[in-house]
C-alpha cells in the first residue's frame, strides 16, 4: 500500500471538543443510525456491552488526563471483566464512536480513533514495539473496521476507510480506501456511498472484491474452456478416423469451429 500517511490531529486537541456527558450522550445517540437490532435509548443503555465498554474508557481517560493514572488503570480493568472489551485508559478516541457487540476489541495506549468509527467484535488496535512513544494505530473519522480485523503498528488508516473482517493491516491505508486480506491490501477505491441519505454512515463492508478469489475463478473458466475444445478436436480426430476416404469426414451436426482463443 506504500507510505501514505496523514498526520492526523491529536484527538484530545481538537478544538471545540465537547464535554464529558455530551460525549456519553453522542456515544448512546449514534448507535440508533448504525444498528438496525437498536430500537430504544434504555435499551441501548442497559443492555449493549461496546457502549458500556466506551462509557467505562470516558471515565477512564478523564482520570488518566487528570494524573490519576492507577484509578483509570483499575477501573479500565473492571469495565473489561463487565464488557469483555479492553480499552487503554491512555487511548484517545473521539466523538460517536461505537463498539457493536464488543466481545474480544482490543485498543493500546497509544491508539487514536478519530469521530464516527465503527468497530466490529475481535478488533485489535496494537502495538508491534516495547518502545515508548507513538506504537499504536491512528484510525481517522469515519472508519470501519469488520469483525477480526487486526491493525498493528503506528499506521494511519485514512478517513473513510473500510478494513474487512479478518484483515491484518501493518501499513498505511489511504483515505476512502477498502483494505482486505493478511497482509491487508486495498482493492477498491473511494466508494461511491459512505453516508447514506438521511446521513446515516454507510456500514456495508462485507460485499468487498476478492481478487486472489476472482483470478481462481477466472483460471477455472479458462481451464473449463480448454478441455471443451481439446475434447471438440479428440471428436473430430476420431470420426476422421473412422471415416473412409474420398467421404466428409464432418456429420452435418457437427458444431461450427472454436473462435480462436482471444
Amino acid at each position: 500500500m506504500g507510505s501514505t500517511r496523514t498526520k492526523a490531529e491529536p484527538i484530545a486537541a481538537r478544538p471545540g471538543a465537547p464535554g464529558l456527558w455530551r460525549q456519553i450522550r453522542e456515544d448512546v445517540a449514534c448507535v440508533k443510525s448504525r444498528d438496525p437490532a437498536a430500537r430504544a435509548t434504555v435499551e441501548i443503555v442497559l443492555t449493549y456491552p461496546g457502549v458500556h465498554a466506551v462509557i467505562w474508557h470516558r471515565l477512564a481517560y478523564a482520570l488518566w488526563r487528570g494524573r490519576a493514572r492507577f484509578l483509570a488503570r483499575f477501573l479500565a480493568w473492571f469495565a473489561r471483566l463487565l464488557t469483555n472489551v479492553d480499552i487503554h485508559p491512555g487511548a484517545r478516541i473521539g466523538r460517536r464512536f461505537f463498539i457493536d457487540h464488543g466481545a474480544g476489541v482490543v485498543i493500546g495506549e497509544t491508539a487514536e480513533v478519530g469521530d464516527d468509527v465503527t468497530l466490529y467484535h475481535g478488533v485489535t488496535l496494537g502495538g508491534t514495539s516495547w518502545a515508548p512513544g507513538k506504537r499504536h494505530p491512528t484510525l481517522q473519522d469515519g472508519v470501519l473496521v469488520g469483525a477480526g480485523a487486526k491493525i498493528l503498528g503506528p499506521i494511519t488508516v485514512g478517513s473513510q476507510a473500510r478494513v474487512g473482517a479478518n484483515s491484518v493491516v501493518i501499513e498505511d491505508v489511504p483515505p476512502g480506501m477498502t483494505v482486505v486480506g493478511i497482509p491487508g491490501r486495498v482493492v477498491k477505491p473511494l466508494a461511491e456511498r459512505r453516508r447514506l441519505g438521511d446521513g446515516r454512515i454507510d456500514l456495508e463492508h462485507h460485499l468487498m472484491p476478492d481478487p486472489v478469489g476472482e483470478a481462481v475463478m477466472s483460471l477455472l473458466d479458462r481451464i473449463e474452456f480448454l478441455e471443451a475444445r481439446l475434447a471438440h478436436h479428440h471428436d473430430e480426430r476420431s470420426l476422421a478416423m473412422d471415416t473412409p476416404p474420398g467421404c466428409d469426414a464432418r456429420p452435418r451436426s457437427a458444431a461450427p469451429p472454436l473462435a480462436p482463443l482471444g
